[in-house]
């Protein structure tokens, strides 16, 4: 089994859904890329996007499609100025041209050459797309690609994505794994094998510069959420309240950046209620910036972005874990953690429901807080097994195909659970346990099996039916 990486599972991304935007972007891309390894873009006449399943009856709501233009229109999620994206997306449309791979003007007509295709679901996986192209001379480039969750694609055709494949050199493909090694090797601490393996990818200085990146990132994404207010795009209606708790929590203190804000958390009253709203302010912050388009930290997927930023911001806020070897040990340790869910079940709710999303943010949240506040190698297994078993079987129903109704607020929730459930780990010995996580992963997948497609991202069932919203 191969071997992944704690960056690829937490990473910058860009919202409102991993396997929704980040995934046909993503795809794009490759497509493009294939198309220069085969022949060359000058050589294209027309390029056609067909999207199937899931990401085509909720793809207007997760923005597949603006996705799927600019990944083509040659555009990087992680370097694109966000507030330019719907100003390239009209061009798009009313041009009919696209800049193909940004070296060739093409003509593209929203609805010919991209539709949605919602009564056909490609039996790969439910959130599959076919690109092609054809080229001056008559020929056809054709390509299918999977969105598995996380920003992650996959082919068929196991040649046409450009990857390689890394084995660590202490595989942990189980929490079993992780156990034999830590006990081989002597360590009290997971993160200490996590750092060695990551050196399969980069040194441990690197790594940790990468961790520490990935704070900063989390950190602006949240201080972007608590100062924004209005309404959310779309056509829910939805406003924004990270703002106005952040407000009302501080009072009328003042700041000027986000570390003197953060300094005034930091600062703030240490009761249950405000620390449990602060909890509840950072997850809404950065899921309200997710649900715009805005830059946010995937971790695992864009819909369970605010889970791990709530956690990890209350741990350094209202914790004695402030340190940076603190934040590098969160991250490493709830990043390998969601390398579990992904290789034995699923990341993504179009296969697996929300359980799949924050459920298993929450399980890779408990884990890095436990790993922090000084748990064993046992106690982290065992918050991530307790976080996960009370997201059992939670569907995936967003009103609308946004990422804002139920998924906004169930990320303070997921938040919520993975602190608890770090608390009970703290506090238990593990060894009595009479699950493990690895069972709980087992029996999450066989719950996202069993799961009635309804409830798996289309918004055929649950709230998106009982909340009768016509789609956009």
């Amino acid at each position: 089994m191969e071997s992944i990486s704690v960056f690829e599972i937490i990473k910058v991304g860009i919202g409102p859904s991993s396997s929704h935007t980040m995934g046909p972007w993503n795809a794009a891309s490759a497509f493009i890329r294939i198309i220069k390894r085969e022949r060359s873009i000058a050589e294209v006449k027309e390029v056609f996007l067909e999207f199937f399943g899931s990401l085509a009856k909720t793809g207007i709501g997760h923005g597949t499609d603006i996705a799927g233009m600019l990944g083509l229109n040659g555009e990087d999620f992680k370097l694109i100025d966000t507030t330019k994206i719907d100003d390239i997306v009209d061009h798009i449309k009313e041009s009919q041209i696209i800049n193909l791979g940004g070296e060739k003007e093409i003509p593209f007509v929203y609805g010919h050459h991209l539709v949605l295709n919602m009564s056909e679901t490609l039996d790969y996986h439910p959130n599959g797309m076919i690109f092609k192209a054809i080229f001056e001379d008559g020929t056809e480039l054709v390509q299918d690609f999977y969105s598995v969750g996380g920003g992650f694609i996959m082919s068929q055709e196991k040649n046409s994505i450009e990857k390689q494949c890394v084995r660590t050199i202490y595989p942990c493909h189980h929490g079993s794994d992780i156990v034999k090694y830590c006990e081989k090797l002597g360590f009290g601490k997971m993160s200490d094998l996590i750092l060695i393996n990551e050196e399969s990818w980069r040194t441990q200085d690197e790594t940790r510069k990468e961790a520490l990146y990935i704070w900063e990132q989390i950190k602006e994404c949240i201080y972007k959420g608590v100062n924004k207010e209005g309404i959310l795009p779309g056509g829910l209606n939805v406003t924004r309240r990270a703002a106005g708790m952040n407000r009302k929590l501080l009072g009328d203190k003042v700041y000027k950046n986000k570390d003197e804000w953060f300094q005034l958390v930091v600062d703030a009253e240490e009761n249950f209620t405000n620390i449990n709203k602060w909890i509840s302010c950072f997850a809404l912050a950065v899921n309200e910036e997710n649900a715009s388009f805005g830059r946010i930290i995937t971790a695992p997927t864009n819909g369970a972005s605010g889970v791990i930023p709530a956690v990890l911001m209350y741990a350094q806020a209202f914790t004695d874990a402030v340190s940076e070897d603190d934040i590098a040990r969160f991250i490493l340790v709830a990043g390998e953690i969601g390398t579990l869910f992904k290789k034995n079940a699923t990341i993504s709710a179009a296969m697996g429901g929300c359980q799949a999303e924050v459920g298993v943010s929450s399980a890779m949240a408990a884990a890095g807080l436990t790993e922090i506040l000084g748990g064993t190698v046992g106690q982290v297994l065992m918050a991530a097994e307790i976080a996960m078993e009370h997201h059992l079987g939670l569907t995936c129903d967003p009103i609308k195909g946004l990422v804002q109704i139920p998924c906004i607020e169930r990320n303070t929730m997921g938040a919520i659970k993975a602190i608890t459930a770090a608390n009970i780990a703290l506090e238990s010995d593990p060894t009595k346990a009479k699950v493990t996580l690895d069972q709980v992963i087992q029996t999450m997948w066989e719950t996202a099996l069993s799961m009635n497609d309804r409830f798996k991202e289309t918004s055929e069932g649950g709230l998106a039916i009982a909340v009768n919203v016509p789609e956009c």
